[in-house]
């Protein structure tokens, strides 16, 4: 007999085309694809749409409007934005386990109604601190007081997690972290991601690239960094892409020679430049989580280059190259730059990436879990 669960997704998991979503989706996908029978519950608001793939393995699908204007100042928005008495009536279905995703997702955690139901919380990120470091990364006044707001919020509503029954960490120095407050039914679950195998090419190429959603503050930061402080530094050819990006950040890149922008990039056009870069360059102000990015190039790309914050805690310091200064940055890669990269560099990746991110035997930990 199938096991059954539903899960809570704090937004519609497809298409999988930013980190907490790939996250979200890789899992349920894994999980039906083990036998498990969900009943996916998203939150819909933006630009993300309803889509038919997500019937393909889920039982029933609902979609909720997340709420634009909020007044319960004692909850962290992301939080209250995304309550729904509707929500609670399709789980009251059935009693089946609940696994939320994200505290963004937690609004029901505490509800009376599922005081009995098994819940299992997947962290995606320490929140508060998350969004305090946001708040440091942000040049906007109101953006920055509102992230150093939320991040207070979110310090103090964590304590709801006291109703889980088990709290999924995605990093080993968020697990640490959250087991100091919540002790032992807090577990490590590496990130869910869509790589089925190790795909890196050996060989050369004579540029370097960098990629992300340059709307986020934290993204931004790390482009401007690069540009500004690395590759002044360098001759290296730097590639760089993602949507969102700012006047200010273009101009940058317009007055740097050796660096370009590369707009309005399909999935399968940045998939091709990761792995046809020499170097995919990855840096971070934020130590949080894990960046799925991280992963993605890790499987598909040649040599990384990244900074501390990048793979602090993560298990895969050993499969790149890590320096934080950037005239150091600078040197490591041209370093690179002059090295091929080999099929034993492939098998050092395999090797490093092991069994920690193996999707379907993650999966299979995660149904072992649910009562």
């Amino acid at each position: 007999m199938k096991k059954k669960a539903h899960i809570i997704a704090f937004d519609i998991p497809f298409p999988a085309n930013y980190g907490g979503v790939i996250d979200v989706f890789y899992r349920f996908k894994a999980l039906c694809e083990e036998g498990m029978d969900i009943t996916l519950h998203c939150f819909e608001y933006g630009d993300r749409t309803r889509q038919a793939e997500l019937e393909k393995y889920c039982s029933k699908v609902y979609y909720y409007p997340r709420k634009k204007l909020v007044y319960q100042f004692w909850l962290p928005y992301i939080v209250s934005s995304r309550s729904s008495k509707e929500l609670l009536n399709n789980l009251m279905l059935d009693d089946s386990p609940i696994l939320f995703e994200a505290l963004h997702s937690c609004y029901l955690l505490n509800h009376p109604a599922l005081l009995g139901r098994q819940k299992i919380v997947r962290m995606h990120n320490i929140e508060h601190d998350y969004y305090a470091l946001l708040a440091i990364s942000e040049q906007n006044f109101f953006k920055r007081s509102y992230y150093q707001f939320e991040a207070w919020l979110l310090e103090r509503y964590e304590n709801v997690l006291d109703r889980a029954n088990i709290i999924l960490a995605i990093s080993e120095k968020d697990r640490k972290q959250m087991a100091q407050r919540f002790g032992e039914k807090v577990l490590l679950m590496p990130a869910f991601h869509g790589n089925n195998k190790v795909s890196c090419i050996a060989g050369k190429s004579d540029y370097c690239f960098y990629h992300g959603k340059l709307s986020v503050a934290e993204n931004h930061q790390a482009a401007m960094f690069l540009v500004k402080e690395v590759f002044s530094k360098t001759k290296t050819k730097l590639f760089i892409a993602g949507d969102g990006y700012s006047a200010s950040l273009e101009h940058a890149i317009q007055k740097q020679k050796n660096v370009s922008l590369l707009k309005n990039l399909s999935p399968l056009e940045i998939e091709n430049h990761i792995k046809n870069a020499h170097v995919n360059v990855l840096t971070t102000f934020q130590p949080t989580g894990i960046k799925l990015k991280l992963v993605n190039v890790l499987y598909n790309g040649r040599f990384i280059v990244v900074n501390t914050p990048m793979v602090i805690e993560s298990g895969l310091e050993d499969a790149c190259h890590i320096k934080d200064f950037p005239a150091d940055m600078a040197k490591e890669i041209e370093a690179c730059m002059a090295q091929t990269f080999t099929e034993e560099d492939i098998l050092k990746r395999n090797k490093v990436l092991g069994a920690q991110f193996d999707v379907i035997a993650n999966a299979r930990k995660i149904i072992a879990l649910f009562r």
